[in-house]
């Protein structure tokens, strides 16, 4: 791992804690499509992204699962941290969109970094925060919008934190991220296609517009 890399992606840090995350982090390469964690898997590190695309999901009793949110480089599991200071098992689902990179760092060093590093306490804390704003908006999709605006913001965060205006998912997995059937998101694109706010192509989705959604 090239010490540059760390402190272009997290530039808040002190010296000594780059120093103390080479030394003490292990990197871990997982591919594209691979579980990071599971449901009820015992959390024993804190994850630090530093390449690739990693989606978050709740899995319910019966295993269905519904998206939460993204995590990109420069970014930290929160629920990992959280989990591994509590000794509790994961209750999210973590799986990589792309190849990823991965800093590991065992429980022992991030309590211990906690009390050492002034910016490791505050990039702990800043990560809460961040996670439990964007999990809010999740919820705020869900309990007061209808499903075609839920599928306007699922498709708009997937276009941000992507950065890309091609959806390279099969209308089942959008589906399955919303909860939801097959049927209904394939109705609900079908009028999108129409009112050229996407346009649909033999592998992917393209977006053309989705603000003009708002406008109708």
């Amino acid at each position: 791992m090239d010490i540059n890399r760390l402190k272009k992606l997290f530039p808040e840090f002190e010296s000594g804690l780059y120093d103390a995350l080479l030394e003490h982090g292990e990197v871990v390469e997982i591919t594209s499509g691979e579980t990071l964690l599971r449901v009820g898997q015992t959390i024993r590190s804190t994850m630090l992204i530093v390449d690739g695309l990693v989606k978050l999901y709740r899995e319910d009793d019966h295993g269905k699962e519904y998206f939460i949110y993204h995590l990109h480089e420069g970014q930290a599991c929160s629920l990992s941290m959280v989990c591994a200071a509590k000794h509790e098992t994961s209750e999210l689902l973590a799986v990589a969109l792309t190849d990823t990179t991965l800093l590991s760092v065992p429980l022992l060093y991030m309590e211990k970094w906690m009390a050492e590093y002034k910016s490791w306490y505050r990039f702990v804390i800043s990560s809460y925060r961040d996670r439990f704003e964007e999990l809010l908006k999740t919820i705020d999709a869900i309990a007061f919008s209808n499903m075609d605006e839920r599928l306007i913001y699922y498709l708009r965060r997937h276009q941000e934190n992507i950065g890309s205006n091609e959806i390279h998912f099969s209308i089942t997995q959008i589906a399955k991220d919303l909860n939801s059937s097959r049927e209904v998101i394939s109705r609900l694109l079908k009028k999108l296609f129409e009112k050229n706010v996407l346009r649909q192509h033999r592998r992917h989705i393209e977006i053309l517009d989705l603000d003009s959604y708002a406008r109708d």
